[in-house]
């Protein structure tokens, strides 16, 4: 997919039809990723959102070269217009790549942290691997690096285990914003956390955005995704369904595929009305659209036949914001 918008140049982060397959014993698979398309430009939020064990943090996975050794990997990803981070080796992802061109705030900071280190020492370690500084310099940096983050300088001395939740992220920030990569893959940075810290956080990515840097943050927090994104991707079961604007799509005209409009209608401030059903195994995905058996809009064509990605949307109908009904063939069901 080609950003559109005006003045961006190459994106940051151009994926190709990623898909991810776990071989699984007795010759299973798992289609954890299928087919994903999408890219990430120099000053713009892309937030990826869907239902937990949709396949998100696994495309993170595969972006960083973090997957288990039984997972195979096909299409591209490329960073920077040079890397193609699927097809590239270790020592390249572990020298150039991680924490240098891509910054993580990972899903389970408390686990990212070295247990048996403060923070301040991880702070100044990471700070003299990326930037250099030495001596008084590093100390005052480490002190600079956690303020970004909003990270109390009070609690530097402290161990991860001493930390809350909310400290433990807010470290994980700081360090991953050390080094100011062109990239930002942030997964799911506010589980866990109060209101006022989600807003916290978000706004600190977002600065870090509008300073000129590229942010992919993996979430299920739609108000989050709606406060920081400028677009939004929706994942169903491994495959993404929709790319859309994030103002139309938190606003009108909304959402196209009736999967993404039922993610925000289940908002408690929206219509408050869940999704009926569950979503299908990844192990064992129907042929047609697998959003179908939990869809009002459903036809027989889509439980026969798997729509493409096109224009930003895979779906038979598509939906022209809140004003669509159903399809009388499956009203009529």
């Amino acid at each position: 997919m080609t950003d559109d918008r005006e003045n961006t140049g190459a994106p940051v982060l151009d994926v190709q039809n990623l898909s991810v397959r776990f071989r699984m014993r007795g010759g299973r698979d798992i289609a954890a990723v299928s087919d994903a398309r999408f890219s990430v430009a120099a000053g713009e939020c892309l937030a990826l959102v869907g239902e937990s064990g949709c396949g998100k943090s696994v495309l993170a996975s595969a972006l960083l070269g973090l997957l288990p050794a039984n997972a195979e990997t096909t299409g591209s990803a490329v960073l920077g217009g040079d890397t193609d981070l699927l097809t590239a080796d270790e020592r390249t992802l572990a020298r150039t790549v991680r924490g240098r061109r891509i910054g993580l705030v990972p899903q389970s900071p408390a686990a990212h942290l070295t247990p048996v280190r403060t923070v301040r020492a991880q702070l100044e370690e990471t700070l003299r691997e990326l930037t250099g500084a030495r001596g008084s310099a590093l100390h005052k940096a480490a002190v600079a690096a956690a303020a970004r983050a909003s990270f109390p300088d009070g609690h530097l001395d402290r161990y991860p285990h001493e930390l809350s939740g909310g400290l433990a992220q807010r470290a994980a920030t700081a360090l991953a914003l050390i080094g100011d990569a062109p990239l930002l893959l942030a997964d799911e940075p506010t589980t866990g956390l109060d209101r006022d810290l989600v807003v916290r956080t978000v706004d600190e990515l977002r600065r870090h955005t509008d300073e000129g840097r590229a942010l992919l943050i993996i979430t299920h927090d739609l108000a989050a995704a709606e406060r920081i994104a400028d677009r939004v991707a929706v994942m169903y079961a491994g495959r993404i369904v929709e790319i859309a604007d994030a103002p139309g799509f938190f606003g009108a005209p909304g959402p196209r595929h009736p999967y993404a409009k039922g993610l925000l209608d289940a908002l408690p401030e929206r219509d408050f009305a869940p999704i009926p059903g569950m979503p299908p195994e990844l192990g064992a995905l129907p042929d047609g659209c697998a959003f179908a058996a939990r869809c009002a809009y459903a036809d027989a064509r889509c439980t026969g036949e798997r729509p493409a990605f096109t224009a930003d949307l895979a779906c038979h109908h598509g939906l022209t914001g809140r004003a669509h009904s159903p399809t009388k063939e499956s009203a009529d069901a």
